[in-house]
């Protein structure tokens, strides 16, 4: 029997809160409401609801679902999830590279540089 370590269950939690704002993020930018990314699916809005705010772990079957309705692979679904390391909560960084991966190129340059005069800020405090 394989027992979970608590860092292999925060993981877990981690897991199902990074997704769901993938999902989020991915439907947003396609500008579809959680009501036609459902029906797409062929999922309840409800379920797709709690599985886009982390609430609710999605099966393979409805991530299955979820990916071919928003026509992307299950890659571009997981490409930001690693397992926490220490103090870092690789959850906020996941969502902050969710977010920039799916702005053009020039925005991306913006945020960076955005980021970095905010890190400069931060340092002469």
């Amino acid at each position: 029997d394989y027992m979970f370590s608590m860092s292999e269950v925060k993981f877990m939690s981690e897991i199902s809160k990074i997704v769901g704002d993938r999902i989020r993020t991915i439907r947003n930018e396609l500008d579809l409401s959680q009501e036609e990314l459902a029906e797409k699916a062929n999922i309840n809005p409800t379920h797709l609801g709690r599985l886009e705010r982390g609430e609710k772990s999605a099966t393979l079957d409805s991530l299955e679902k979820v990916v071919g309705a928003l026509d992307i692979t299950f890659e571009d679904l997981f490409k930001y999830i690693q397992p926490s390391k220490g103090e870092i909560d690789t959850s906020i960084i996941s969502r902050i590279a969710n977010r920039v991966s799916t702005l053009n190129l020039d925005d991306q340059k913006l945020v960076l540089n955005l980021l970095d005069t905010l890190f400069t800020l931060m340092k002469h405090k």
